[in-house]
C-alpha cells in the first residue's frame, strides 16, 4: 500500500486511495484547471476539498505542500522513477501531467513551447488581473469611492482578451486544432470573468467573438462540464 506518511497534507485530508494522484483544491478558476485535466487525461485521482472560504489553504498542513498559500497543490503517489512527488502551482501541474501522459501539449517541441508559452501568459496576465477586476468590481474593492483601479484593471483585461481574440481568429483552439493545456488553463477564468465576476458589460465581452465561441466550445466538453465543480464545495 502506497504511504503518504512523508506528506503532513494527507494527515489534514487523508487519502482513502492512496495509490491514485491526490488533489488539494477548490473550485475556483486556479483549481478547476486541474480537475479538468486530471477527468481529461482519465487519470484516476482523489479529490479532497481545501475550503479557501474558512482559510484553510493557510493552514500548516497545506503550506507543507504549498508554501504560496494557493490552491490547488497535488500529490502524485508514482512520480518520477517510481517515488512520490507533491507538487503546487497549477501551471506547473498543468505541465506535469501532460508531461506524465504524453497528452494535451503537441510533441512537436517548436509547439510544445509555443503551448507552454501560453499557460505562462493565463498564469501571468489573465489570472492576476481578471482576479482583480472580481475585487474591484463584486467584491470589498466595489466600495472604493475613487474607481481608477477598476478602470485600469477593466482596460487590462479587455486588452488581453483582445490578445486571445487575435490568436483566436481562424483556430478552434488556442493550438490551431489541438486541445492543450494552453486552453485548459484559461477556460475556467474567461467563465468565471464573465460569469461569477458578472464583468460581461464591463469589458465589452461580446465585442470578442472568436473567445465567445472558443468558450462555448470549451465548455462544451464533457470533462470540463464535470472537472469545474470538483472538488465539491460541500
Amino acid at each position: 500500500m502506497t504511504d503518504l506518511s512523508a506528506f503532513p497534507i494527507a494527515t489534514r485530508w487523508p487519502a482513502s486511495h492512496p495509490d491514485r494522484i491526490q488533489l488539494y483544491s477548490f473550485p475556483t478558476p486556479n483549481g478547476v484547471k486541474v480537475s479538468i485535466a486530471l477527468e481529461e487525461l482519465g487519470l484516476p485521482y482523489e479529490a479532497h476539498a481545501v475550503n479557501i472560504g474558512k482559510n484553510e489553504s493557510w493552514t500548516p498542513e497545506f503550506l507543507s505542500l504549498n508554501p504560496n498559500g494557493k490552491i490547488p497543490a497535488m500529490i502524485d503517489p508514482d512520480g518520477p522513477g517510481g517515488k512520490p512527488i507533491g507538487l503546487f502551482e497549477s501551471g506547473a501541474i498543468l505541465l506535469y501531467l501532460s508531461d506524465k501522459t504524453g497528452k494535451l501539449v503537441p510533441a512537436d517541441p517548436v509547439r510544445r513551447y509555443e503551448t507552454i508559452q501560453w499557460v505562462f501568459f493565463q498564469m501571468a496576465s489573465i489570472g492576476p488581473i481578471f482576479g482583480q477586476v472580481g475585487f474591484f468590481h463584486k467584491f470589498a474593492g466595489r466600495e472604493i469611492a475613487d474607481k481608477r483601479p477598476l478602470a485600469r484593471y477593466r482596460d487590462e483585461s479587455r486588452r488581453l482578451i483582445g490578445v486571445l481574440e487575435a490568436r483566436l481568429k481562424g483556430r478552434s483552439w488556442i493550438m490551431d486544432d489541438d486541445y492543450t493545456i494552453a486552453d485548459i488553463s484559461m477556460l475556467g477564468w474567461v467563465r468565471n470573468l464573465i460569469g461569477f465576476y458578472e464583468a460581461r458589460e464591463l469589458v465589452g465581452f461580446d465585442d470578442f467573438r472568436n473567445v465567445a465561441a472558443w468558450l462555448e466550445r470549451g465548455l462544451a466538453r464533457p470533462a470540463v462540464q464535470k472537472g469545474l465543480s470538483i472538488p465539491a464545495r460541500g
